[in-house]
């Protein structure tokens, strides 16, 4: 308890309660004071959106007393028949067949927001669909093309691998020709010095009987000459004895 004394009045005394209740008076005012921004920022942290969702009437006249024949969908495709201006209606025709009247201002000329939604997602996917088809046929043609990429670097080596023995072949041609010529001049010399050795040996027969012949001459000539000479000799030394007698 807390005591306060004055001049000439009564001593005023205050409990700790009362001084509370002093106290939290304008802190309640002040939190009220703030309770609507408090509010305004716990909606403005919450989003939401309207839906898109609709559904009117298809009756079967122009107003609305006439009888609803069914309930149609934001989305309904619908064929038009005929627009009265006047009344705000439209004449129109659903895809099973149904005739009926609906108000012209909920027409529009494109598909709702669901409805092309719907047709962007299936759009979606068929690109999706299509994409990996794509992309299936280039990794299969990155594949050939690497193939294709292998077999004409075997052909390139295979080329290179040929180029060589031809020129390989072409210098042993080159060779070849050579000894065949070489050959040639080898076979024209061999004929020609067969011709020199026949020719020599013909002329080394001729030579032979020729010198045979000489001598077979001489020989004749002396077993002739010493004939002569043995049929003379005697007669000589016949005729010297025949001298000596007669002298």
């Amino acid at each position: 308890m807390i005591a306060r004394s004055t001049h000439g009045r009564k001593p005023r005394t205050f409990t700790i309660s009362a001084i509370a209740r002093t106290a939290a008076v304008p802190i309640l005012l002040v939190l009220l004071g703030f309770l609507p921004l408090f509010a305004s920022q716990a909606l403005a942290a919450t989003t939401r959106y309207v839906t898109d969702q609709l559904e009117i009437t298809l009756r079967s006249g122009q107003s609305t007393k006439h009888q609803i024949l069914r309930m149609l969908k934001s989305g309904t495709k619908l064929n038009i028949l005929e627009t009265n201006s006047d009344t705000g209606y439209s004449h129109v025709r659903t895809v099973d067949g149904t005739d009926g009247w609906v108000l012209t201002r909920y027409l529009v000329n494109v598909a709702g927001a669901r409805e092309r939604l719907a047709e962007a997602e299936r759009k979606i996917v068929k690109l999706e669909i299509t994409n990996t088809r794509i992309q299936e046929a280039l990794d299969r043609l990155t594949q050939e093309h690497k193939k294709v990429n292998a077999e004409r670097q075997k052909l390139f080596e295979d080329k290179r691998r040929l180029n060589t023995e031809l020129n390989t072949i072409r210098q042993t041609a080159s060779s070849t020709l050579a000894i065949d010529s070489e050959n040639k001049t080898l076979k024209a010399r061999q004929v020609k010095l067969e011709r020199e050795y026949q020719a020599l040996r013909e002329e080394s027969d001729a030579l032979r009987d020729r010198t045979a012949r000489d001598w077979f001459m001489v020989g004749a000539g002396v077993l002739l000459l010493g004939i002569i000479t043995g049929l003379i000799i005697p007669k000589m030394r016949f005729r010297r004895k025949s001298s000596w007698d007669s002298l």
